[in-house]
């Protein structure tokens, strides 16, 4: 970093002062001065330039700023909290009114660098995009750049309802002249702009320490391991194992043996009701098919990311198996992994054994790391 740099960098955090009054539904807590606190050098974020280093940068401190809103009470990490997997930790988010948003907010996590191009830019025609490049709960978004931009504007969430009045508040505060100017080598603000940063920060909250990682660069082929194999205990690996082959829980969250990545899927039914009150995929495609149907998430930091489903219905992850256990409703567009030979609900009777056995796989799956890294915390601190 340049030395203009470093004395702009320290400006921002002497410049940057207001007294505002906290709520516990912020990214700031108590009251009094806040003020930018960014470091002196940047941190290194997954990419290669240091150019796309100042672009995370300027993302962080977006996501975490609350001007971002109508009121200047909500900031992208209200509903995205580092601590729960950058998920909320209530069943519904509240938005700048102290309106509630309908669905659970999605953790913020492996989300993987294409969604930064358009699905012309991958090669896919509108008709033609793959499942596993969708976004929301719904599928309606492809693009990581301007799905950033969705709760900004959302009536409900964050309020700002067009560009201009945006870019207006963000040229109003002092400490965005350099972040931009570093950023894009040029201080002129602009939706487009917003939007890159953001979802360019978004893209690198990566989960790429879990134990089941370490335990998987042993273990080429882990459903073939043992319970001899170190790495993981007999009851995690009993987990595993009843996770990926009796269950097969595998077929839809994605456990990919070669690299460990536990990625989201495609949509599917899992029989939440016989009657959806939120129709989910068909919201977006107009098919009866797609009844019901909504995002297969990650289960990355799965952990931290209560409560579940995408109304958040389920508070622990014993509510969750307990679902698949004996909870499944007998939906028309109920996915066929979870029917038996009759077409009908599967009942697979998970036992409280083999419930604790898969539990304890599933915290094998926690990157604590992100959930705690300075470089994805909030920058903004209260004196």
């Amino acid at each position: 970093m340049t030395a203009q740099n470093l004395l702009s960098y320290c400006a921002c955090s002497l410049i940057f002062t207001l007294v505002v009054s906290c709520k516990d539904d912020t990214p700031f807590q108590g009251t009094g001065e806040v003020y930018l606190d960014l470091p002196a050098e940047r941190y290194q974020y997954n990419n290669f330039t240091d150019s796309n280093n100042a672009i995370s940068t300027l993302g962080r401190v977006l996501f975490y700023d609350r001007n971002l809103s109508l009121s200047n009470t909500i900031a992208c990490a209200s509903c995205h909290k580092q601590e729960y997997g950058f998920a909320d930790n209530q069943q519904f988010s509240r938005g700048f009114g102290g309106k509630f948003t309908t669905r659970n907010s999605m953790p913020v996590q492996n989300l993987n660098g294409s969604f930064l191009m358009t699905a012309e830019d991958l090669g896919f025609s509108p008709n033609s995009i793959p499942d596993h490049a969708h976004l929301f709960w719904d599928g309606r978004e492809t693009q990581l750049k301007k799905l950033v931009l969705q709760p900004i504007g959302n009536h409900i969430e964050m309020g700002i309802a067009d560009a201009e009045t945006l870019t207006a508040k963000l040229s109003a505060l002092p400490y965005y002249t350099t972040l931009f100017n570093d950023a894009f080598a040029s201080p002129e603000i602009t939706s487009e702009r917003v939007a890159t940063a953001i979802a360019t920060f978004c893209d690198d909250i990566n989960t790429v320490n879990t134990r089941f990682d370490q335990f998987i660069q042993t273990h080429f082929n882990p459903v073939d391991a043992t319970v001899s194999d170190g790495g993981l205990s007999p009851l995690e690996l009993k987990g595993m194992l009843l996770f990926e082959q009796k269950y097969n829980c595998n077929s839809c969250h994605g456990v990919e043996s070669t690299n460990g990545y536990i990625s989201s899927g495609t949509f599917a039914n899992i029989g939440l009701d016989i009657e959806y009150a939120d129709p989910g995929r068909q919201k977006v495609t107009g098919d009866p098919a797609d009844a019901g149907k909504f995002k297969i998430p990650s289960l990355r930091n799965v952990a931290y990311t209560a409560p579940y489903m995408h109304d958040g219905r389920f508070a622990t992850l014993e509510d969750v198996i307990g679902h698949y256990s004996d909870g499944i409703a007998d939906h028309p567009n109920l996915d066929p992994k979870l029917q038996d030979d009759s077409g009908h609900a599967r009942n697979m009777n998970i036992s409280e054994h083999e419930t604790q056995a898969i539990i304890a796989f599933l915290h094998t799956l926690s990157d604590k790391s992100v959930l705690s890294d300075p470089k994805f915390s909030n920058p903004f601190k209260v004196k």
